[in-house]
Formats: C-alpha cells, structure tokens, sequence
C-alpha cells in the first residue's frame, strides 16, 4: 500500500519497488583498472581520472540527486568514489595526508539543492579516514551562467576569474585532490587548479564521478 502511495523507484533505470537496483549498482561498480585518465580538451594541468561515461545509470544516479533531490542515492555515488579514491592513493598517484577539495558550485544552485551535492558524496566517500579531510574552499563568483549547452570556448569565457576561495585549506604541505561529479571540456577544473595553486596548494590531480 505504500509503495502505491509514494512508489519507489530506482535512480538509474527507474525499475520500481526499489531505490537502486542490483543491475545499477553492478553499473556503477568501479573496475580493477578503474579510475581511468583522461584528457579533457582544456588541460588543467594536473592528472584527470574519472571513474567512467557519463551515460547510463551512472548520468541518472547524478542527475536525480542534483536536479530531484535523491538523497538516498547519495550512497551509492560516494561508495564509487571511495573504491576510486582508494585506488589512486595504492597507485601512489596521491599520498596522505590528503583535501579533498569539491569543485565549485554557484551559491543559487546548492541552495536549490539543499547544500552542495558533491560535497555531500565526496564527505561520505571520505567518512572514517583520519587521512582524507573535505574543505569546501572554492566557489563561483556572480554571475557565472549554466554551463550546459556551452561551447568549450564559451565555457572557458564564462568560468575564467569566477572561481574564488572561501576557505583557507588547513593542511599546509599535503597534497590536494579536485573532486567533481561531471568532468565535460575542463574548464572549470583548469580555473578551480589554477585558483588553488594561487594559494600554495599542492593539487596533485581531479577524480570525477563521469566523464562527457
């Protein structure tokens, strides 16, 4: 009678009477070789891993939880992103201790949102490692427009000097990791990289959820 009233539906496939089904989480499951590098067409400077296509169940999970407020598929996006983060420190790509640094988000938009979605799945990705810590130090200034349906040169123009630093990161000499959900052209990670390094930072590359 429940499930009549408020019906459940996967966030990847949409199959009903289930929150996530079996055949999404296999999806999202990420590979012995995964993270993979990849070459957005701006180059930020530092090494770019993403954890697959942004297709799928993987483009739906992300979508329903910043555009429908699908919290609970918060959980299933930061399991990913701690098997990618885990790998990378293995590889020895990154070394403790380490920040986590979310990408930029318009200030509007996590209101929206209820707070920033990829600070909340990079913050349980990271939950019970003393190593790892999440600091919110970058956003968009005024003014910065949807990127969506923006040429790699518009996207470029529309992000260059909007991203500002809000927060000090407490960690001085431990490296800094980029966290995003979608990885397009690179713009955005080439300001956030090039902003953070102003700083002193050590940015030792960006893991994002998808790549497009």
């Amino acid at each position: 009678m429940l499930d009549l009233v408020l019906p459940l539906q996967c966030g990847g496939c949409g199959v009903r009477s289930t929150r996530w089904c079996a055949a999404c989480a296999k999806e999202l499951t990420v590979k012995p070789d995964e993270p993979h590098l990849i070459s957005p067409r701006l180059e930020p400077g530092v090494p770019v891993f993403s954890l697959g296509r942004y297709a799928g169940a993987r483009r739906a999970a992300i979508i329903a939880v910043k555009e429908h407020g699908r919290t609970d598929l918060v959980a299933p996006l930061a399991a990913a992103l701690r098997v990618g983060l885990v790998r990378l420190l293995d590889w020895g790509v990154l070394e403790p201790p380490l920040t986590v640094v979310p990408a930029p988000t318009r200030r509007w938009a996590a209101r929206r949102r209820g707070g920033d979605p990829v600070t909340r799945v990079a913050s349980a990705a990271i939950a019970g490692n003393r190593d790892i810590t999440v600091v919110q130090a970058v956003r968009t200034r005024a003014f910065v427009a949807d990127s969506v349906g923006l040429s790699s040169a518009d996207r470029e123009r529309n992000i260059a000097g909007r991203v500002k630093l809000v927060r000090p990161l407490c960690r001085t000499g431990g490296e800094v990791l980029v966290v995003d959900d979608i990885v397009t052209t690179g713009a955005t990670a080439c300001e956030t990289v090039r902003v953070l390094r102003e700083t002193g930072a050590r940015v030792a590359g960006i893991l994002t959820l998808a790549n497009a």
